[in-house]
């Protein structure tokens, strides 16, 4: 009996820790529209304004492409409806399974997956960015059916 006993607290062991580390498919396309606060200008927010000007608000459209997921790694592009850029990323799940950080060419995300086919995103890349620009954003994504 005791010996079934601990066969099943090992069991129930193993089960929570890979329940633990089991993370969403990620993969497919990812688009979202919402606002930006902004110093400065970059491809994405075009415009004359420079960084020691005030900030503004500005719309966008971003789409994101997850081209591959191993576990808890993923990495694709990014583009958006003003500038079709196609920035790397590569992001991580941390071990809730539902949050994800990570980085572009010149900024970084945190993200929270809100269910199977939606996220929130947010970005940010400070003036040492190759733009010289301050970026600030959260947007709803949504994954595209096929």
């Amino acid at each position: 009996m005791k010996y079934l006993a601990f066969a099943l607290a090992l069991a129930g062991t193993a089960m929570a820790a890979h329940a633990q580390n089991a993370v969403p498919d990620m993969r497919g396309t990812w688009t979202g529209k919402d606002k930006s606060i902004i110093y400065g200008h970059n491809p994405h927010h075009p415009g004359a304004q420079t960084i020691d000007q005030p900030p503004r608000v500005d719309d966008f459209e971003f789409t994101f492409v997850v081209d591959g997921q191993e576990g808890r790694l993923l990495w694709g592009h990014s583009l958006s409806k003003a500038a079709v850029t196609n920035e790397p990323f590569a992001w991580t799940f941390t071990v809730d399974g539902k949050t994800i950080i990570g980085a572009d060419t010149d900024g970084y995300y945190n993200i929270s997956v809100v269910s199977a086919d939606r996220m929130e995103l947010c970005y940010a890349h400070n003036a040492l960015s190759p733009t010289k620009s301050i970026v600030a954003s959260c947007v709803t994504m949504n994954r595209q059916k096929k």
